[in-house]
């Protein structure tokens, strides 16, 4: 018999699992089933936003909007379209109910777990095909999915050590979409990192303001050094180099952000005739504590498994 057994709402970002319908089937198929979901969810940032996995008697369909995974898993010769359309419908209502900021601001797994009911009775109705009416969606992915049919998970693939990232575009045809590569996440923003960005942004904002104005006075008075302009200039671009350091992660991140700092102290060390002793302290140490900070938010570790 065809039918939808399970389904599962998750957040991209971190695998975090918001929603699930409640299962009560512990058959041996189903908890391997189960063993899949956990995997594909510490995997999904990497994944295209529309994906099956076969695994036997069961097949895993998934898609991926506005940081949001919906999750289903149905008997094998369970109608493709009918699986997609009844994730659409899941996605649709969850999009209605919660905001993006209740979503990425989710700490605990399973917080929006009143959500199951709407799953519970989507798919009771998706597995009464007799009563289903939603004849014109069901048209409309159909026409979807022959235009851009969801991408094949291997077993392979989802047992390989280095996730999916070394698909290939050969491997993904008929999507018309390349699997994004892996990008490391930083750990959460703290409030002396918060102050750090600020400080820098406001140092960059007034070595730009001392550059037009050295601009400036180099148009009235012939005499001026040129040089004073690429130094306030170049602090600028540094500060700003801080903060997009301490935001991204990048190859190479702490080397490149002490030489920033080393150009921090560099331009102040040239700007010492037009500055006071209070102003090249507070550059220099603005320049220091930004180090530290991008220095202390390391990458983030391994998602926590949530048993989905």
């Amino acid at each position: 018999m065809s039918m939808i057994l399970s389904a599962s709402v998750v957040r991209v970002r971190d695998g975090l699992p918001l929603s699930a319908s409640t299962d009560y089937d512990q058959s041996t198929g189903m908890q391997e089933c189960r063993k899949y979901f956990k995997m594909l969810s510490k995997k999904l940032s990497q994944l295209p936003d529309r994906c099956t996995l076969k695994t036997g008697q069961y097949n895993i369909n998934f898609i991926s909007s506005l940081g949001v995974s919906y999750m289903m898993l149905c008997t094998e010769n369970y109608p493709s379209v009918l699986a997609f359309c009844f994730l659409d419908e899941l996605q649709k209502e969850f999009i209605t109910t919660y905001n993006m900021m209740k979503t990425n601001t989710a700490v605990r797994p399973y917080c929006f777990i009143e959500f199951d009911n709407f799953i519970q009775r989507t798919k009771q109705r998706y597995n009464n095909t007799r009563s289903l009416s939603t004849k014109m969606n069901l048209a409309d992915m159909q026409t979807e999915i022959k235009l851009r049919p969801p991408y094949q998970i291997s077993m392979s693939e989802l047992g390989s050590a280095n996730g999916f990232a070394h698909l290939s575009v050969a491997e993904y045809k008929g999507t018309g979409k390349i699997p994004a590569a892996p990008h490391q996440r930083l750990e959460p923003v703290t409030l002396p990192g918060i102050v750090s960005f600020v400080l820098s942004l406001l140092c960059g904002a007034l070595n730009l303001i001392r550059g037009f104005h050295a601009i400036e006075s180099l148009l009235q008075n012939e005499g001026e050094d040129f040089s004073y302009v690429i130094a306030f200039f170049l602090g600028t671009a540094a500060c700003l180099y801080q903060c997009y350091l301490f935001v991204y992660y990048t190859g190479w991140r702490n080397a490149k952000s002490f030489l920033t700092f080393g150009l921090i102290c560099l331009c102040n060390m040239y700007l010492y005739e037009l500055r006071n002793l209070w102003q090249l302290f507070f550059h220099v140490t603005v320049g220091a504590f930004s180090t530290l900070q991008i220095r202390l938010r390391q990458p983030q570790g391994k998602s926590p498994d949530y048993n989905v």
